[in-house]
């Protein structure tokens, strides 16, 4: 039988639950997958807390994974059976075996292993449309971007390096400033040691920046607000600090005539052609070595419950990942992502 996560209440780590399951078979418009590696993400906390309710109990956490395409439900043209898949937002991926609506799966190539597929396709499309969807991004940009040194961070500087942008980035740690500049981030700022604001000011000659993108929430509101030029655009596409407190709108005209935005990566993949679009696009960017997907740590799928509470201690960089205990014998030996 196969397994599953399971939350029957939401909590700490300790409410993941590794459980058999019996998986079904695929009805109309469904493909049955054989999961090899589920991404790990802050978003998958925030269900498991309760932040983002789910409708039934228990269920099984995770938006993110890859593997292969085992049986499918009729009317299903998108995949056939024995293809490699990938997919982003569809909860469920802490699991062997999963049902899951066939237009949400993208093929992937030979020479992206399942691992990396699993470590990139929610983060790298949420930078693909944050970059080009809410605020388009351009060699004359330049941007401040909280934990730079994340698994969204380290794709978002190598995206910005590309486009020949200047990424300001703020991280945790001495260590996670050279890591983020080693992908791109023209500047770093240790939010331990030192004013966020007070640096951004320095490193843009007191103008502020173009956009700041904050994935971070409570700790870093309103600050983030003052390390825009006017105009300037704040993006808040997280809360791994805590959601940001309600606040008078007219502080945006206060400081600037500011732009606020909430953007949810499920609006800009909400037809099968934007998924496509969307995730072809990061696809390529992976396969012509644009971007290198740097997966920091996998653990068994079963030990979920330790990857979350490494994840919320802020002690990660990059991605992380659960396999299930057959992966190794199915993840082919590729690049991986642009390694050698």
């Amino acid at each position: 039988m196969p397994h599953a996560i399971h939350v029957h209440a939401c909590g700490g780590p300790e409410v993941l639950k590794w459980e058999e399951i019996e998986v079904g078979v695929p009805g109309p418009g469904q493909a049955k997958v054989k999961q090899f590696a589920a991404g790990v993400n802050f978003i998958d906390v925030y269900h498991r807390t309760g932040l983002y309710p789910q409708p039934s109990m228990p269920f099984t956490p995770g938006s993110e994974g890859a593997g292969e395409v085992i049986a499918i439900g009729g009317g299903v043209t998108d995949v056939a059976v024995g293809d490699r898949v990938a997919y982003a937002g569809a909860i469920g991926g802490y699991a062997e075996e999963r049902l899951i609506p066939a237009d949400r799966l993208i093929k992937i190539p030979q020479d992206i292993s399942y691992e990396t597929a699993a470590a990139m396709m929610l983060k790298g499309m949420t930078v693909r449309y944050l970059l080009k969807n809410t605020y388009n991004l351009t060699k004359d940009s330049t941007v401040l971007w909280h934990a730079a040194a994340g698994g969204v961070g380290l794709i978002a500087s190598q995206w910005a390096s590309h486009i020949g942008a200047t990424m300001i980035g703020t991280v945790g740690s001495d260590e996670k400033a050279t890591l983020a500049k080693a992908n791109g981030c023209a500047h770093t700022i240790n939010y331990r040691t030192e004013d966020f604001v007070a640096r951004t000011k320095e490193f843009t000659d007191g103008k502020g920046v173009d956009a700041v993108f904050d994935s971070i929430g409570k700790d870093t509101f309103p600050k983030s607000l003052d390390c825009l030029k006017p105009r300037g655009l704040w993006v808040t596409f997280g809360n791994a600090s805590g959601n940001v407190p309600p606040f008078e709108v007219g502080i945006l005209a206060a400081k600037g005539s500011l732009y606020a935005t909430r953007p949810t990566l499920n609006t800009h993949i909400a037809t099968r052609e934007m998924l496509v679009e969307t995730a072809n696009d990061l696809i390529d960017m992976v396969r012509l070595n644009r971007i290198r997907i740097l997966v920091s740590k996998t653990y068994p799928m079963s030990e979920a419950a330790q990857a979350h509470s490494d994840l919320e201690s802020r002690g990660t960089t990059g991605s992380i990942v659960l396999l299930a205990d057959y992966a190794d014998k199915r993840i082919p030996a590729a690049h991986g992502g642009g390694e050698d």
